[in-house]
């Protein structure tokens, strides 16, 4: 009981002295997010990774090392962790419809600080463009200024690769010199003076409002293009293979992901992988890990440019990835499931006053978690209530804030947190195919979901039958079933889910799985 009253006095007097309870302190906001970004990070023990700059952030922030994405692919990730609600709330899985249209006009978190007094600018992919955003990033909503897009973005898949033989193709593997394309630049490389350039001009004004700053850098998604002297960082003989690089024999077919995305690449295109199952030999496997990493790498140095420019003793910083990718472990690639692999995300948040030293917090947490706890960390307006079941509020959160969790390590005390979190993921049927997309099935094509339950030491899926009209799951329909224990299976090599001597096991986490998150 000391321990806990000690806890809740540190939180009491962070807010009191940081977080906006004094008038004249009202922090900015920076949030970083990478497209498909696992945590391919030093300062998460990736020995693969050259990531100073973003190691630098987390030797000075909170590194949350469970941190999970609700869907493994970008639209609904970012519409979920955007307004804090999950996929089955917002009624979106796909890239194919807006929340606002389709399931409630919803706040979201920019909107949030600047409805209580902040300027809120988006720079480069922070809502997914098209209609998922209402092809405005959510304008007039979410940002008081328009959000600005990369000119060069509209050469993102031009075909200008270079082959062996010296043609140029739309190629997945893509290093390049970057005076020679399209405009002189790369895409991300504008976003990133369109940030300095944003901050810098904040900096200057003797009127400015407190800021919210979301960057969305597009690396390291595909096509895996950058500037070729980050392949420095990555020799191709320092690049190992994953062990697991093979189709689990154990594996549903519903589960697998058939990487259509990377199929459709020039250079992949010519191998004639068979589908859907693959694979590809160990020689391109290691081009596409040594390319993953450059681009993480070029994106890092990017990063690097933006946080010298910001003042640590007024920004709150957070920095994620909207879900992982797969770089052949279990001879997938791409997201597209629900394994380890594509729903673990980094999230690393500097907090001023606060974290002057890494501190690691092991508990689960959720990208919905992001939301409310930054309206916790500034004192923005409310603490933000949790959704109800029966009534449906503009603004709420389906996650926790992670402030308790934060203090908790920061005091080393024990950190208690979640017991489990949950992810998702749609297919048009029990079978890989082309057409309909097993990867990005329509809204309309989806038949079958498949809801994930990640424990502190297990991972359990059911794969069951999904009415797209009515947004329901019949739970008396399960297609198929997946459990993995990380205690003696961390790659998720080996599914345990027909095992009846596991039975007990299998019935408590599929009742947790059906209770869903208000229980976790």
């Amino acid at each position: 009981m000391p321990s806990l009253i000690l806890v809740v006095l540190h939180v009491a007097i962070y807010l009191l002295l940081y977080c906006g309870l004094c008038i004249s302190y009202r922090p900015n906001v920076l949030l970083i997010i990478l497209d498909d970004f696992k945590p391919a990070l030093g300062s998460y023990g990736d020995s693969e990774a050259y990531t100073p700059y973003m190691d630098k952030l987390a030797s000075e922030s909170f590194v949350f090392t469970q941190a999970y994405a609700q869907q493994a692919l970008c639209a609904p990730s970012r519409n979920s962790f955007l307004t804090s609600r999950r996929p089955d709330t917002l009624h979106f899985y796909d890239f194919y419809s807006y929340w606002r249209q389709f399931a409630g006009n919803f706040t979201t978190l920019p909107q949030y600080f600047k409805e209580h007094g902040y300027h809120s600018h988006s720079v480069g992919k922070v809502f997914h463009p098209g209609i998922s955003s209402n092809f405005s990033d959510d304008q007039p909503y979410s940002w008081s200024q328009t959000p600005f897009h990369p000119k060069s973005e509209a050469f993102k898949n031009a075909k200008v690769c270079l082959n062996p033989d010296g043609s140029l193709g739309m190629n997945l593997i893509c290093p390049v010199q970057t005076e020679f394309q399209p405009l002189g630049t790369l895409p991300d490389i504008e976003s990133m003076k369109e940030a300095m350039r944003f901050i810098q001009q904040q900096r200057t004004n003797e009127d400015k409002l407190p800021y919210f700053l979301a960057v969305g850098f597009h690396k390291p998604h595909i096509p895996l293009k950058f500037p070729d002297s980050f392949l420095a960082y990555h020799p191709l003989d320092n690049i190992s293979l994953p062990i697991n690089r093979f189709r689990p024999s154990l594996l549903p077919s519903v589960a697998w992901n058939p990487w259509t995305d990377i199929r459709k690449r020039d250079d992949i295109r010519k191998l004639n992988a068979s589908f859907p199952y693959g694979p590809l030999n160990d020689d391109i496997l290691r081009l596409i890990i040594q390319a993953y990493y450059s681009s993480v790498s070029y994106v890092d140095d990017l990063i690097g440019k933006v946080l010298r420019e910001i003042n640590f003793k007024n920004t709150i910083v957070v920095l994620t990835g909207d879900h992982g990718w797969s770089l052949g472990q279990h001879g997938e690639f791409s997201k597209y499931s629900n394994f380890e692999q594509v729903t673990q995300v980094p999230l690393i948040i500097h907090v001023p006053h606060l974290s002057s030293h890494q501190v690691a917090v092991k508990s689960l947490v959720e990208l919905v978690d992001i939301f409310p706890t930054l309206v916790d960390l500034t004192q923005v307006g409310s603490a933000l209530q949790r959704c109800p079941e029966t009534k449906q509020l503009t603004t709420c959160t389906e996650g926790e804030s992670l402030v308790p969790v934060m203090i908790e390590a920061l005091e080393k005390q024990k950190v208690r947190g979640k017991s489990c979190v949950f992810t998702q993921y749609p297919r048009p049927g029990v079978f890989p195919t082309w057409h309909p997309n097993s990867d990005k099935p329509r809204l309309n094509e989806i038949k079958a979901m498949g809801y994930s339950i990640k424990t502190k030491r297990y991972r359990y899926c059911e794969w069951m039958e999904f009415n797209s009209a009515n947004f329901t799951a019949n739970w008396s329909k399960v297609y198929a079933t997946e459990l993995y224990d990380h205690l003696i299976d961390p790659e998720e090599n080996m599914n345990l889910g027909d095992k009846t001597d596991l039975e007990f096991i299998i019935k408590r986490l599929s009742r947790k799985l059906k209770r869903g998150w208000r229980h976790a």
